[in-house]
């Protein structure tokens, strides 16, 4: 048998009796929109809103349904490192004590999304910033007032930086003197 994937740690027991106690109706719908979020980083799953509905749904404290939410989490990106088989992720919960039917409704949702979220996992961008543009600029200044016979050479590099999440452009500068080159 392949090793353990999801750890059998307190938070992880105190979330599965938490899951196991969850209602199996309203449970894959909470599922599937964590998998279609999941490789979304800089933005959280649920709003304020949306997390106070579903504290209210599956009679949970706040605390409490963090924990789910981050353990669901946990389960999945582990899902997508190990590039797991829906009857092997299926295992693996079993192992940890997680209900039958959950752990089947965890089975059927990732052999649905699995590769989907897999794929979206591969085209995120490990970094929050990308470099997007390079331009350079070589500039000579031959004389001054007070020195007749001056080379000082100044190379100015332009950085164009987007973030991933907005896709908004920033452009860096960056300076630098050569004194030691010009002989």
């Amino acid at each position: 048998m392949a090793a353990s994937v999801v750890p059998e740690s307190d938070s992880i027991r105190r979330a599965v009796s938490l899951l196991n106690a969850m209602d199996p109706g309203r449970f894959p719908r909470l599922l599937s929109r964590l998998l279609q979020k999941l490789h979304l980083k800089a933005e959280s799953i649920f709003s304020e809103e949306e997390e106070e509905k579903l504290q209210i749904a599956f009679s949970l404290e706040k605390q409490n349904l963090h924990l789910v939410l981050e353990t669901i989490s946990f389960i999945l990106e582990q899902a997508v490192y190990h590039n797991l088989k829906p009857a092997s992720l299926q295992q693996q919960l079993q192992n940890i004590r997680l209900d039958q039917d959950k752990a089947e409704t965890f089975a059927s949702a990732w052999a649905a999304a699995g590769q989907d979220t897999i794929e979206k996992f591969r085209q995120r961008v490990l970094t929050p910033q990308k470099l997007e543009t390079i331009g350079w600029q070589l500039n000579l200044q031959m004389a001054e007032s007070m020195q007749a016979k001056l080379k000082s050479p100044r190379a100015v590099l332009e950085l164009g930086v987007s973030d991933e999440d907005s896709k908004e452009r920033h452009k860096t500068l960056l300076q630098r003197s050569f004194c030691g080159l010009s002989q």
